[in-house]
Order: structure tokens, then C-alpha cells, then sequence
């Protein structure tokens, strides 16, 4: 059993705690990511889990197993970190092997789990290259291969992809997606790339300042943020003061300015100041004068600004009152949007967010 169950974890740095009484259960066979801006705690609590940072309070378990009294080498784990640390001077074979020399197996028995492990990397003919030969995509799975080689129950990544260009990156974060379910080794990703994470992980957990702020599946998180700051921090996201008004049964209406919006299921009260966050892919457009043939409430705004960028274009309007909002809408040749246009925003009332505004 691989399950990792890390109980209240708790690590300070002098004044600074980068990890605060953390509870969280992964399952076995899952890819999960911890997801956070810089210095949120995601790669402390890694390091707690593989043994490289101590704990301060709290243990954390692998199947029925406590490790965090054990030192690195003891825990059976798999590690990939964003430097590769790839050896110069060895092989493709020798870098993959070099964790079973330093277990002292046999040279038959390593050589032939390197051989099994290459395919699992797409690096089938590669054992005899050196690192200078290599792609920055083949030497991460070198690094990958040199992981999974020595049969770990758990694999942790520590922003793996985060040396890599764009195109590259998307390339190997499917790889890995399929080569972790291919062998259902339970994974622990740090990244503080919202896509990539997205993309992914079977389950996210978004940290802020040593805590976790939402723990739930990709779509659950992007959709149902549970507070603004994971609101703003998945994706973009319209954010706009406002102040709610009468209820409706189940919905409500917010004022923005002189504009209202409706909200599905609104909780707040009549007169509460509020922050209503609204995706600009919640947004469709609909030509001013043809309110009809829309299903949805809409609001009136003038196009301040387009920008093409291949499968969507951005476009830039301000609601009456001169509240700017960002939307983005599927390469249309038809749709011909120029700045000045006025426009009628359809949205769907149960995909706005409403949360109380910060002080």
C-alpha cells in the first residue's frame, strides 16, 4: 500500500512558518499536485515528505509505515527535481543506474532493470549516450527513468517542467500523466503552474503562506473556488466590487456600479459589500439590438480593445460607468469586434463567484 497520510505538519524557519499544521491524505495510485505562488510552503512539504526537511510536529505515514523517522534513504521514494542533476561524465545507463550501484546490486541486475526501465521513457537505443547528446526533454527523463528505476513506492516532482520551453512543456507534462497512470505509482507534484496542474492531477491542493486554502479535482477548484484568493489565483479572472441587492427565490441580484448581475445561489445578504469574480470564458457576445435571440441575462458594454491570438481573441470592454472586463471568445471570422462596438455580455448566473470583500 502506497498511500501517503500526512497528519498536522508543522515546519517553521525561525519567525517564518512555511508549512502550518497540515492534515492531508493522498490516495494510492493518484497524481497529486500541490499548487502555490513562490514560498507558499509546496516544496517544504515535499522535502518534509522526502525526508530532507525535519518535522517539527506532526508524522507523516506511507501505508501503514511511519517515515518521517527515517532517514531519505529508507523511505522508498522516488524523487525528481527541477535541476536534473544528470552526471557529465556517465551514461545514459550509468545515470539511470547509478541509485542501484550505490545500493550495491549486482551489475547483471542493473543492467537489466535499466534495460526495462528506458522504454518506460521512450529512450529505447539511448543508454550508451551522454548527457551533451541529449534534448532537455530526454535528460528530464533520464531523470524520470532514474527515479522509477530503483521500484519506488511513491514518486514526488518538484517543478519537473519548469526548465523547459513552452511547447516542451506541454509535451512532457502528458508524458508524465500517462507513464504515472500506466504504472499507478501514487505522485506528488509541485508546480506553480496553474495550467500544468490543471492539465494533470487527479486532485489539487492550493496553498497559501504555509496553509491550504483548497483541496478538491481540477474542475471543482477552477469552477467552485472556495475564496477570492484561489478565484484570482487559478486562471483570470474578473474581479468587481459590488453591492447585493433584492433576492429573487434562490438567486440574487449584485449591483456593479450602475449594472446588475444575477447569482445562482447567492448566500450573501441584501446590503453586503461583496467581490463577484467572473471568468472571462463566462462571458459570450452577443450584437447590441439582438438581446432576443439571447438565453441568458446580459449586460451592455462598449469593445475598448481586441487581441488576436490564434484559437481566441481577447477583447477588452468597459461596462457603463467605466468598469473594465476581459473576455475571451473562439476565433470567430464573422464576429468582426472593433474597438467602439457596442455589445450585450450573455453569462450564465450559476458560474459567478461571490465572496465577501477584504477589508
Amino acid at each position: 500500500m502506497s498511500k501517503i497520510a500526512i497528519e498536522g505538519v508543522r515546519r517553521s524557519f525561525g519567525s517564518v512558518e512555511a508549512v502550518r499544521d497540515i492534515t492531508l491524505h493522498i490516495n494510492e495510485g493518484e497524481l497529486f499536485t500541490l499548487l502555490g505562488p513562490s514560498g507558499c510552503g509546496k516544496t517544504t512539504l515535499l522535502r518534509m515528505i522526502a525526508g530532507f526537511e525535519a518535522l517539527d510536529r506532526g508524522q507523516i505515514r506511507i501505508g501503514s509505515q511511519r517515515i518521517d523517522t527515517l532517514p531519505p534513504h529508507r523511505r522508498n521514494i522516488g524523487l525528481v527535481f527541477q535541476h536534473y542533476a544528470i552526471f557529465p561524465n556517465l551514461t545514459v545507463a550509468g545515470n539511470i543506474g547509478y541509485g542501484l550501484k550505490a545500493r550495491r546490486l549486482a551489475s547483471a541486475e542493473i543492467a537489466r532493470r535499466v534495460d526495462e526501465t528506458l522504454p518506460l521513457v521512450r529512450l529505447e537505443g539511448y543508454g550508451e549516450r551522454w548527457p551533451h547528446q541529449l534534448s532537455g526533454g530526454q535528460l528530464q527523463r533520464v531523470a524520470i527513468a532514474r527515479a522509477l528505476v530503483t521500484r519506488p513506492d511513491v514518486l514526488l516532482l518538484d517543478e519537473p517542467l519548469s526548465n523547459l520551453d513552452a511547447r516542451l512543456r506541454m509535451d512532457m507534462r502528458g508524458e508524465i500523466s500517462e507513464l504515472q497512470q500506466r504504472l499507478n505509482i501514487t505522485t506528488v507534484y509541485v508546480t506553480h503552474d496553474q495550467e500544468e496542474a490543471l492539465a494533470i492531477s487527479h486532485r489539487i491542493a492550493v496553498m497559501r503562506e504555509g496553509k491550504i486554502e483548497q483541496l478538491g479535482s481540477a474542475q471543482d477548484i477552477y469552477r467552485n473556488p472556495a475564496n477570492l484568493f484561489v478565484a484570482q489565483f487559478m486562471g483570470t479572472s474578473n474581479v468587481l466590487a459590488g453591492i447585493v441587492g433584492a433576492r429573487q427565490g434562490s438567486s440574487g441580484r449584485v449591483m456593479i456600479g450602475a449594472c446588475e448581475l444575477m447569482v445562482e445561489g447567492l448566500k450573501a445578504r441584501e446590503g453586503d459589500v461583496v467581490s463577484i469574480c467572473v471568468r472571462p470564458e463566462a462571458l459570450s457576445v452577443v450584437r447590441a439590438g439582438n438581446a432576443g435571440a439571447a438565453q441568458q441575462p446580459c449586460l451592455q458594454a462598449t469593445v475598448k480593445k481586441t487581441e488576436f491570438v490564434g484559437a481566441i481573441t481577447r477583447v477588452d470592454v468597459e461596462l457603463p460607468g467605466g468598469i473594465a472586463i476581459k473576455i475571451a471568445t473562439l476565433d470567430d471570422p464573422r464576429a468582426g469586434l472593433a474597438p467602439g462596438d457596442v455589445v450585450l455580455l450573455a453569462y450564465d448566473p450559476a458560474r459567478l463567484s461571490v465572496f465577501p470583500s477584504t477589508p
